[in-house]
């Protein structure tokens, strides 16, 4: 594990070097009640959105070490190719040779590619097997897919709401900037940060997929089966993360956002006091106070 998170920051920094050069580094919006947008898609973007959970962060590693593994590869090949063209050519090389094998060459460029694969097994297996792995969730949350909205129910709870896209003109009513068309919904899937949160992912008449990229996860909905994923927000990280549905569902599968609040542990205890309502409380930071004001009362 030291050895994976010592290559994780070696190969991420260089990276993240590179990309904040040619694109500019991502950064955090704010909504205009003071919670932090950080999971969103940036206009023009090509990296990744920043990392909040540890899935994410390990995702990001591999994709950053195949991106340089087939760099060298492609360069390899392309100078051996300019090398033969070069050399082997009928004015440098008149006299063609004649050869019909080489073991050595192709005991190696057999070996090599197999070592190249092990190597890379042994890196992205320990990444997907913790996506699969389903821990006992802290918090659990049903997420069902409709065309075309996500309704939501948390088990244990009177909780449950659907989930719609908003439009141009309500979203400075909720908080949100025009930026956020498309991506922001009239509620929101509240989490607690530092815990482990468990979604079970289905549908009700097509197949869906629910999606928050910051988090590193994706799981299709498909009607009449109950499929699970997990994540868990860094503490730290507390702020707004937008996703979308990622299977193609129909008509409207363009305006099928979702929207999760990542929230202290403290907050998201007092959302649930206040029955799975208070969304304003969240983006205004009030939360906490509006509470303890409604008990002294």
């Amino acid at each position: 594990m030291d050895l994976f998170n010592k290559m994780n920051g070696a190969v991420a920094a260089v990276t993240a070097t590179l990309a904040t050069l040619a694109t500019g580094a991502a950064v955090a919006q704010t909504a205009p009640e003071g919670l932090e947008i950080i999971g969103a898609p940036e206009a023009g973007g090509t990296g990744f959105q920043p990392a909040a959970t540890g899935l994410a962060e390990q995702i990001h590693f591999l994709d950053n070490l195949l991106l340089w593994i087939s760099a060298i590869i492609v360069v390899f090949v392309c100078g051996l190719l300019a090398w033969v063209i070069l050399r082997h050519n009928a004015r440098s090389n008149p006299t063609p040779a004649s050869f019909s094998h080489n073991t050595p060459i192709e005991v190696t460029w057999t070996l090599v590619p197999l070592a190249i694969l092990v190597f890379i097994g042994a890196f992205s297996l320990p990444v997907l097997f913790n996506q699969q792995e389903i821990p006992e969730g802290d918090v659990v949350i049903k997420a069902t897919g409709n065309q075309w909205n996500w309704s939501y129910e948390y088990p244990g709870t009177d909780i449950e709401f659907s989930s719609f896209m908003l439009q141009r003109d309500e979203l400075e009513e909720y908080g949100y900037s025009q930026d956020e068309y498309r991506l922001a919904t009239d509620t929101a899937v509240v989490v607690p940060t530092g815990q482990d949160i468990v979604v079970q992912v289905t549908a009700s008449d097509v197949i869906h997929s629910w999606t928050i990229p910051a988090f590193g996860v994706k799981q299709d909905g498909v009607p009449g089966r109950l499929a699970e994923l997990w994540f868990n927000v860094e503490p730290g990280m507390e702020g707004i993360y937008f996703g979308q549905c990622s299977e193609l569902c129909g008509l409207d599968h363009a305006f099928m956002p979702i929207t999760v609040m990542a929230v202290t542990p403290e907050e998201y205890e007092a959302w649930l006091g206040t029955g799975g309502t208070d969304f304003a409380g969240l983006m205004n930071g009030t939360i906490l106070g509006d509470i303890e004001l409604a008990a002294a009362e």
